[in-house]
């Protein structure tokens, strides 16, 4: 009798252990798990390499498991390692390739003036609920689809746990590890760390759960919410840029007859207030005066390149009226000269360029 009933003891507890995998069919897999893990392996989103290796199916027990789940020691082309090897689905792989491109590496060179190497994970794939709960839903864990993070490791072999840098660390461990968790929220959907319930007090866990969609994107759940961080420290002794940078290009205003006047000022250009004797007055940029008719003496410009200027200027003189808006303004044009298009003119016999 006694051994008649053994094996039912036996699988009673084994059933105990592993609650909330749906040994019975009680639970069904959500048709969008085996969807996105479907279109991220077609788009080649992860590729295959000595850190990246593509596993046998986890079917089971009950809805746990992955189509096609990735044996990870190193990311980024190996640039990252892992401390462990890890088991993952290729959607969560790719939004940690991406969190660590744009979010750990450039916080870590602003703030350690070098990357990281190492990732300590504290666990990736297995079928179990959430936070180990009894009765619990099933975590994403389950379905290889998020990682615990632990702590990360510099390339100077300098360590930054999450446990004792989160609050007890230096000034830009913190805000290197908060930073990293903010920045987490823009590729995962679910982000927790500590303070946001006891048993995260030591790492990061992300993840790619679906909680629901948006009008800008799927619902995301971050905690804790991390307001103010502290900016990373200055690295050089150079001063700030100014805060609005000079004029590079010169604006082009359509004129009557198709041609084109220059508009905005460039350094070492001559405005209006400007002359330099023997060459043509350049009216780019600056403030006119008021309207009204001004005479100019043009001896030494036609010295300078020969003929006269204006249709009705008398020899040594020449008048250019300035009733008309700035922009409108216009030297006149030499003879046997050109004007080019950016208002520099090109004396008889030189091509401009």
């Amino acid at each position: 009798m006694a051994r008649s009933v053994f094996p039912f003891v036996v699988i009673a507890g084994i059933l105990a252990i592993l609650p909330g995998c749906g040994f019975f069919g009680s639970q069904q897999r959500p048709p969008w798990r085996d969807a996105a893990e479907k279109e991220c392996l077609a788009r080649k989103a992860v590729r295959a390499s000595a850190y990246v290796q593509p596993a046998r199916e986890i079917s089971g027990p009950g809805i746990c498991g992955l189509i096609q789940p990735l044996k990870i020691t190193g990311l980024t082309g190996g640039t990252v390692a892992f401390n462990t090897q890890a088991v993952l689905g290729c959607p969560v792989t790719e939004a940690l390739e991406n969190w660590l491109e744009s979010v750990v590496q450039p916080a870590a060179l602003a703030r350690f003036g070098q990357p990281v190497t190492q990732i300590d994970s504290l666990g990736s794939y297995g079928c179990r609920p959430i936070n180990n709960q009894r009765g619990a839903k099933l975590s994403e864990h389950a379905f290889g689809n998020a990682l615990d993070i632990g702590g990360f490791h510099l390339a100077d072999g300098r360590k930054i746990a999450v446990g004792g840098g989160w609050s007890r660390g230096e000034e830009q461990e913190k805000a290197f590890l908060r930073e990293t968790h903010a920045g987490a929220c823009e590729h995962f959907t679910t982000v927790l760390g500590p303070g946001s319930n006891a048993l995260h007090y030591d790492h990061f866990h992300v993840d790619l759960a679906m909680h629901g969609a948006t009008s800008t994107g799927p619902r995301r759940y971050c905690r804790p919410i991390i307001k103010d961080i502290k900016p990373a420290p200055r690295r050089d002794d150079l001063p700030d840029p100014p805060m609005i940078e000079p004029e590079l290009e010169i604006a082009r205003a359509k004129m009557r007859g198709g041609q084109t006047l220059a508009q905005a000022a460039m350094p070492g250009r001559l405005t209006t207030a400007q002359q330099i004797p023997g060459r043509p007055v350049a009216l780019i940029g600056g403030t006119a005066p008021a309207p009204q008719a001004r005479t100019l003496s043009v001896a030494s410009l036609a010295n300078s390149y020969g003929g006269s200027y204006g249709r009705n200027s008398s020899p040594g003189t020449g008048t250019l009226g300035l009733g008309a808006p700035p922009q409108m303004l216009r030297a006149p044009v030499p003879r046997g000269g050109m004007l080019r298009d950016d208002g520099a003119f090109v004396p008889p016999g030189e091509i401009g360029d």
